[in-house]
């Protein structure tokens, strides 16, 4: 029996951003792109509130943030380093998880061409097929690959029809807690605010288990329930 997928509702995403940004892990983004299904599973998020530094939010709203200030389970998306960025709004106004990265998802709801679509979206700098690896190991890789724009879905409402993040039932077996990237420094830089599955971990943006990282000291391992 094929199982219906299950879009996650508005109040999933109703709690607290370090809270929203581990539950996510694990979770599908399915996304209709130009006719055809197209889905990846999150391995790796960040935490955003508006009481830090490091967030969009903390500089204050403008019609462009607005989604950041809307109620949970709004889509914020932007520009970074010349792609489409992915963020949802989270508890509270201001507060927001970014997927920071994915790994390419197949099953029955998928287009029988997923795969070789999503490496259409997003070849490689040669014009080459990414490895599935790679495909979406990165915030700007993961909206490529998906075909998602930011004229499109920033400040959006998921959409059952074209745009979900549905619950097929993975867990991280266990999360890593570090700190984010790319954030400036004096831009609360130090804040543990990043999560990674453990499991997929050298295939995120940047492997929080590379060489030299310690842990108690660079990185600490979560339970799911924690």
């Amino acid at each position: 029996m094929i199982a219906t997928p299950r879009p996650l509702p508005d109040s999933f995403f109703d709690r607290d951003a370090q809270v929203l940004a581990r539950a996510l892990l694990g979770k599908i983004i399915r996304h209709r792109h130009q006719g055809h299904w197209l889905a990846a599973r999150i391995i790796e998020t960040e935490a955003y509130y508006l009481a830090e530094k490091g967030s969009h939010a903390s500089l204050g709203y403008t019609e462009k943030r607005r989604a950041l200030f809307l109620d949970g389970g709004h889509i914020y998306m932007y520009y970074a380093r010349g792609g489409d960025s992915l963020n949802f709004s989270a508890q509270g106004p201001g507060n927001a998880v970014l997927i920071k990265s994915a790994l390419p998802w197949l099953d029955q709801h998928c287009a029988p061409d997923a795969l070789q679509r999503m490496q259409g979206n997003n070849p490689a700098a040669s014009g080459e097929r990414r490895p599935p690896e790679r495909l979406c190991a990165g915030q700007t890789l993961l909206c490529r690959a998906l075909g998602l724009k930011v004229p499109d879905w920033d400040a959006q409402r998921f959409d059952p029809t074209r745009l979900f993040v549905d619950d097929v039932g993975e867990r991280p077996a266990q999360i890593i807690q570090t700190t984010r990237l790319g954030i400036p420094g004096g831009r609360d830089e130090h804040l543990p605010y990043r999560f990674v599955d453990a499991t997929h971990a050298r295939h995120c943006t940047r492997n929080p288990l590379r060489r030299g990282q310690v842990e108690g000291r660079d990185y600490f391992l979560l339970n799911p329930e924690e």
